[in-house]
């Protein structure tokens, strides 16, 4: 059930307790009735289910609230905002990255899957190798902790429409091979950027091609206009993975990448475009 929690100066927050998108529109079309300006309600980045409520109930996502709450600890943690203002339009607000149609995408080979914390040990194990924390622009934490926070967080991330994270399971055994994300950092330009990385184990087989040629033909669906990827200019192996993507090579970008020590790394840009309409 939906309660009210506090209420002064036209602004009124809201606790969802088990509560659907049906009753806190219900909820606040009672209070905006009553002169209520905005409504707004705060929510952990690692509870999904509170935001898809907000979503579908017609909120918008505005920002986070740093160490508004606290976790099971007593510990401050984040919280992420959500609200909705009188005279905002009825219906679910619209999302930039969608989730997968039936949850998944695959090609009979491999599968994609939203990342969660249950990933959270194949993830840790897999970002700490060298070979792959040494490729990573952002560089992988060795708290264990922190990666199970950040799958844990990774719906949130989607939610908001920065960043879609799957990871690469092998069709059949659904063994993990590894992660990709699509990275929204355009919209105006309409354009998307993806990383990958794979265990040791399942290199060498093609599967990165072919969750890299899934990731992109479903950015394309939802309205991509150009899909883009990098490398180091060392980095073959990577490159050869998105030629086979269908992704062109457009130049090299001299210093862009971060690389060990505080230098810089030239990077391999590729991309690709949406396919014509025919």
């Amino acid at each position: 059930m939906t309660r009210h929690v506090e209420r002064g100066a036209g602004v009124a927050e809201v606790l969802l307790e088990g509560a659907d998108a049906e009753e806190l529109t219900r909820f606040g079309e009672g209070l905006f009735g009553s002169g209520l300006r905005r409504l707004y309600l705060l929510a952990p980045l690692t509870d999904g289910r509170t935001q898809r409520v907000a979503i579908a109930a017609g909120y918008t996502r505005e920002g986070i609230a740093r160490g508004a709450g606290t976790d099971d600890g007593g510990a401050p943690r984040d919280l992420v905002v959500w609200a909705r203002v009188a005279g905002d339009v009825d219906g679910p607000s619209p999302r930039a990255l969608p989730d997968l149609p039936g949850g998944e995408l695959t090609d009979g080979v491999v599968v994609l899957r939203p990342l969660t914390v249950a990933d959270s040990d194949s993830t840790y194990t897999m970002r700490i190798r060298p070979d792959v924390s040494g490729r990573s622009v952002v560089g992988t934490p060795m708290d264990p902790a922190i990666v199970a926070r950040q799958c844990a967080e990774s719906e949130s991330r989607w939610l908001e429409g920065r960043r879609a994270e799957c990871t690469i399971r092998r069709s059949g055994d659904d063994a993990y091979l590894g992660e990709i994300a699509l990275f929204y950092f355009e919209p105006v330009l309409r354009e998307a950027m993806i990383g990958y990385s794979l265990t040791p184990e399942a290199r060498g087989h093609g599967y990165a091609s072919r969750a890299a040629a899934l990731i992109t033909d479903w950015g394309f669906e939802i309205g991509m206009a150009r899909m883009t990827a990098g490398t180091a200019v060392d980095n073959v192996a990577s490159q050869r993975v998105l030629e086979r993507a269908g992704y062109l090579r457009e130049g090299i970008q001299p210093g862009k990448l971060p690389g060990p020590d505080g230098t810089r790394i030239d990077n391999v840009a590729f991309a690709k475009l949406r396919p014509a309409a025919t």
